[in-house]
């Protein structure tokens, strides 16, 4: 007999060998009908696998992030196997699940592919699913595998092949399709029985641009069809609030294949909506003790040789520029971080100096490949609200919580109130990636653990997203859609001021090492913004939008009266303007509303003999006929709140 810890923290006798499938059986029919894989002692097996010695037992359903995992994990199973029953000879890459749904990497040859062919393989996948073909696991030797797909043909499992250990590969094997897969996987395709296949686009083999570039099929399922019917229309309201969409409607931002992909332009009105940003954070920050500083959008490459960056990301970043000088070469600014750790390095510092805080909205440069690049979500040149905090290590647990409280207060003044913060630690697996000692390692998750905790943060603890320098809190913020974003994020590091030989003079007289504080609370502020026009739809919080009014003149004859009421308003520190068009009242409403203005000021004779102007709020509230002055005590009651 094996002991089974339940999470509820109850614990079973069963036979060796009892499978997480029988398990739910024994708790309830419903349970078993229901279960699509079971987390095993933290690792996610088949519910069919045996279960050999004592263990700790999830059940996952459709209802837990990992059994969706593994049902779409499973889908993209399905729809290689309809994709080769289709298009018999194709190849796979590979077909992970993700956030929203799976993919699957394809080679098609010579054979044209297009969204066009989506209904043939969703009606395919179906017939497949209906079937309820078992997924069946076979561990086998690294030469059976290599085997199997040189026969078959296909480079790119041989590809993976090579670098995976014997004794640890396994095939799975659903109908007449097997593929190279560790798992896990859904009892059987029964339990997909809604399908829509969402996007195509290119992804080059093992995201190196230098290899083939295959198709790759994105695409979701469900356990019900109801639940598709619900995501379809997710998808159109998601459309409608795509950044991109309204970034152009709203005349935004821009970008041009001239200037370079990623590299965005701020129109006016974007740039406005910026700079509000800034000055709103700027101002807190100030309240808070930081510093603002400049640096350049270059450096020396020593810089980053020295700060780990360019042994790191170099060889996948924008290449050195060269000099006239023989061997002198500089990049573009990839972090701020170096940069300040030679401000602080420019004098000596006492203890009593510290904390010493440098906030910067610096310009970074990155190099994104161009089937990465979206939007202003991923780009090659961003801003980062940047600060380092340099302190005692008495002190850090305490600066970690102030920063906890500044981004926590952006995310309010944003109607951003739906959040968990990330704990991202090191993959214990793989300590190669990163820096630093592990007693530093230790000391720096300790203080963010201990933080969170004291700050009374919701947290989850993810294991392999740390910086390589350091642990870090990331801030999983849910949109108005229930999306979820990583938006701000802060680091402690005690790597750095090693590298940069970073001191001060402690109360003994003697050199000690301070600690590093990084934090941005939007991270980047192009990526912050698409959040945010997202998240309201483009209906900006009235304090932040580029512009608060518009005022509306009947005709021509009322034009100096609105020009008038427009100045008014406007020097009173609310930002308009007036249309001027030689158009119908109706229509500048419409466009008004089209371009999200938070109100409209109709102006014509009644209005001119009075001394008034009829107010409309967007979303075709009417707010009835006030004077200029009133109209500004609304908007400025509205702006403070």
């Amino acid at each position: 007999m094996i002991k089974i810890t339940l999470p509820d923290g109850s614990v079973r006798e069963y036979q060796k060998g009892i499978t997480a499938a029988e398990i739910a059986l024994s708790i309830s029919e419903g349970l078993a009908r229901n279960v699509l894989a079971a987390e095993v002692n933290g690792e996610v097996w088949d519910s069919a696998r045996a279960i050999e010695e004592d263990a700790s037992v999830k059940l996952l359903t459709w209802n837990d992030t990992k059994g969706k995992s593994t049902f779409w994990h499973s889908s993209a199973h399905l729809l290689a196997e309809a994709l080769e029953t289709l298009y018999p000879g194709i190849k796979f890459g590979i077909g992970p699940a993700i956030e929203t749904g799976f993919y699957y990497d394809v080679d098609f040859g010579d054979r044209e592919f297009s969204s066009d062919d989506f209904k043939a393989i969703e009606d395919k996948m179906l017939e497949l699913a209906k079937r309820k073909e078992t997924f069946e696991r076979k561990a086998v030797s690294k030469s059976d595998a290599l085997a199997y797909f040189t026969e078959k043909g296909d480079e790119y499992k041989l590809d993976l092949i090579k670098d995976l250990e014997d004794g640890k590969i396994t095939f799975y094997t659903q109908g007449d399709f097997t593929d190279l897969c560790r798992g896990p996987h859904i009892p059987n395709t029964g339990f997909i029985k809604a399908i829509k296949l969402t996007n195509v686009a290119g992804a080059y083999w093992r995201g190196d641009e230098s290899r083939k570039q295959l198709t790759r099929i994105y695409g979701v399922t469900f356990p019900k069809a109801s639940e598709l019917t619900e995501y379809l229309k997710f998808i159109e309201e998601a459309k409608k609030r795509d950044h991109r969409k309204l970034g152009k409607e709203l005349e935004l931002f821009a970008f041009s294949e001239k200037v370079g992909a990623g590299l965005p332009l701020w129109l006016p009105k974007g740039a406005a909506l910026r700079q509000k940003l800034i000055d709103f954070l700027q101002k807190a920050q100030l309240n808070s003790g930081y510093e603002p500083v400049v640096t350049p959008h270059i450096g020396h490459k020593q810089l980053y040789v020295t700060s780990g960056h360019y042994e790191k990301y170099g060889a996948d970043s924008f290449q050195p520029i060269k000099t006239p000088i023989e061997g002198e070469e500089f990049l573009l600014k990839p972090m701020n971080c170096p940069h300040h750790c030679e401000i602080y390095k420019v004098k000596p510092r006492s203890y009593k100096d510290l904390p010493v805080r440098f906030a910067e909205f610096g310009a970074v440069y990155r190099y994104e490949q161009s089937g990465e690049l979206h939007g202003l979500t991923r780009v090659r040149g961003f801003t980062q609200d940047d600060a380092h905090l340099f302190c005692r290590p008495d002190q850090v647990k305490d600066e970690f919580k102030k920063v906890i409280d500044l981004v926590l207060y952006v995310f309010g003044a944003l109607g951003f109130n739906d959040y968990t913060a990330q704990v991202s630690l090191r993959d214990p697996e793989n300590r190669t990636k990163y820096i630093g000692t592990d007693e530093n390692w230790a000391l720096a998750e300790s203080a963010i653990i201990e933080a969170a905790e004291e700050k009374g943060l919701p947290t989850v603890v993810e294991y392999g997203e740390a910086a390589f320098y350091g642990p870090k809190l990331d801030f999983m913020v849910k949109d108005a859609l229930g999306r979820k974003w990583q938006l701000g994020t802060i680091q402690v590091d005690y790597n750095l001021p090693e590298r940069f030989e970073l001191e001060y003079t402690g109360s003994d007289n003697m050199k000690h090492r301070p600690v590093m504080i990084h934090r941005a609370p939007f991270g980047s502020l192009e990526r912050f913004v698409a959040v945010l026009i997202e998240h309201c739809a483009g209906q900006f919080p009235l304090w932040l939008a580029p512009e608060q009014f518009i005022v509306l003149p009947v005709s021509e004859k009322y034009e100096e009266y609105a020009q008038n009421v427009l100045n008014s308003l406007n020097n009173s520190d609310i930002r308009g303007l007036i249309d001027l068009r030689d158009e119908k009242v109706g229509r500048k409403i419409r466009d008004a509303e089209v371009k999200k203005l938070p109100y409209m000021l109709i102006v014509g004779e009644k209005e001119v003999e009075n001394g008034t102007v009829s107010v409309r709020k967007h979303g075709s509230v009417e707010l009835g006929t006030m004077t200029a002055d009133e109209f500004r005590d609304i908007l400025i009651k509205e702006i403070t709140v």
